[in-house]
Parts: structure tokens; C-alpha cells; sequence
């Protein structure tokens, strides 16, 4: 059974079948749970600086 993985913008499941995996030319492997966190990252974006993502909680202790 394939396991879930890790959102790498929000730090959310990824389910089996769902979402996208993008990978880079240097080989990084990202895994988005949905559009809003892909579109994130390219706009540049911090996780830890946008409100709903489980990185900006851990971080600020939530």
C-alpha cells in the first residue's frame, strides 16, 4: 500500500492518487496537496509567513 506524503508548502497529507508532484531540474522532489500551495511556492512565498499552513503554527507554537 503506498504510503501518504507531506505537503511541502502547507505541511498537509497528500493522499494516494491526489495532488502533484513536481520535480525540479536539480532532482528535489516537491509534493503540493492542492493548487492554492502550488501556486504559492512559485509566487515565492514563505510557509512560515502565510497564516494557514501547519509551518506557520509549529512556528509560532499554535
Amino acid at each position: 500500500m503506498p504510503a501518504a506524503r507531506k505537503c511541502s508548502f502547507c505541511g498537509g497529507r497528500v493522499e494516494p492518487g491526489t495532488g502533484l508532484m513536481f520535480v525540479k531540474r536539480d532532482g528535489t522532489i516537491l509534493f503540493f496537496c492542492s493548487s492554492k500551495c502550488e501556486r504559492n511556492h512559485r509566487l515565492g512565498r514563505k510557509p512560515h509567513k502565510v497564516r494557514w499552513t501547519e509551518h506557520f503554527r509549529r512556528a509560532r507554537g499554535k
